[in-house]
């Protein structure tokens, strides 16, 4: 178990290390370009840094160290938890920065320039992640070097399915997002927590579950087995059109492209009673018959 505790003591330095980031870049940038660089930059670090040893652990963990896949799952669900609870508000997620521009909450400025940022986080997160097993702390990292030059594609099915696969996990990660909006935060972390573990076990044998681009194109697309535009049809197509459904089925519209309705009629908000929508047609006819009286009672010139 030395192995293991290794890396928790490496997810607990990657965490502490980011909120330090997050804290400067606070104090030193200006409260947009933190928004939308520094915050997405160190989340898509501190998310790319710790799949990537989550999934080593995955791999080797059950026949080099003798844990099976719940440990990991545990500690998958325990450090998403920390994400949601560290985050400062990013997504790491280039599928949700691209909601959140279809929902108007972004303009195309501040959406590209947290896409650059996440794609800039989650290369220095493997970059870093690599050096990190270089130093072969552990028999674990020992073996994922051994590996790691010949690593294989992540796709374990058709190209159809992987894609199908990614993206209902999007539609379900984004079918969430949306109905957590509004929740307090200790609602909404461990919930999201445990839909990314349940994905992750259930897609995990057909496509590694990423649903998350830019994770996804740092860890796998160099991998051979698959082309690059095998890659980009499941990993990136997959996910869009997934996140794309789950807001056109939970907004009925989608905001930027058009305004109409095409799924739910539109209703009032407020609904008056029937008892005070009767006493008002009463109302109205007592007061017509009360002004042809009057116009009756007066004489004739």
């Amino acid at each position: 178990m030395s192995g293991l505790n290794v890396s928790i003591a490496f997810f607990f330095l990657v965490v502490g290390v980011c909120q330090v980031l997050r804290r400067f870049s606070k104090w030193l940038l200006s409260p947009g370009a933190y928004g939308c660089l520094a915050r997405e930059l160190a989340g898509s670090l501190q998310l790319c840094t710790s799949c990537l040893e989550l999934r080593m652990l995955l791999e080797i963990g059950p026949w080099g160290g003798g844990f099976g896949p719940d440990v990991v799952l545990t500690l998958f669900f325990f450090l998403f938890a920390v994400h949601g609870a560290s985050f400062d508000g990013a997504s790491a997620n280039p599928t949700v920065s691209l909601q959140e521009f279809l929902l108007l909450e972004s303009n195309l400025p501040t959406t590209a320039a947290k896409l650059l940022a996440q794609g800039a986080g989650v290369g220095l997160g493997w970059a870093l992640t690599k050096l990190y097993w270089s130093w072969e702390l552990t028999h674990f990292h020992f073996i994922q070097n051994l590996i790691s030059s010949e690593c294989s594609s992540s796709i374990h099915t058709s190209l159809h399915h992987a894609a199908f696969v990614e993206g209902t996990c999007s539609f379900f990660l984004h079918l969430i997002l949306l109905r957590l909006r509004q929740r307090h935060l200790m609602f909404r972390v461990p919930v999201l927590a445990a839909t990314v573990t349940f994905l992750t076990y259930a897609a995990g044998p057909f496509t590694g579950a990423f649903f998350n681009p830019a994770l996804a194109t740092a860890t796998t697309f160099h991998c051979s087995g698959s082309s690059f535009w095998d890659y980009v049809w499941v990993y990136w197509l997959g996910p869009f059109a997934g996140m794309f459904t789950a807001l056109l089925l939970h907004q009925g519209n989608i905001p930027r492209l058009f305004q109409k309705n095409l799924l739910y009629s539109q209703k009032s908000k407020y609904k008056i009673p029937k008892a005070r929508v009767e006493a008002r047609v009463e109302g109205k006819k007592g007061g017509q018959q009360s002004k042809g009286q009057k116009s009756n009672a007066e004489p004739h010139a």
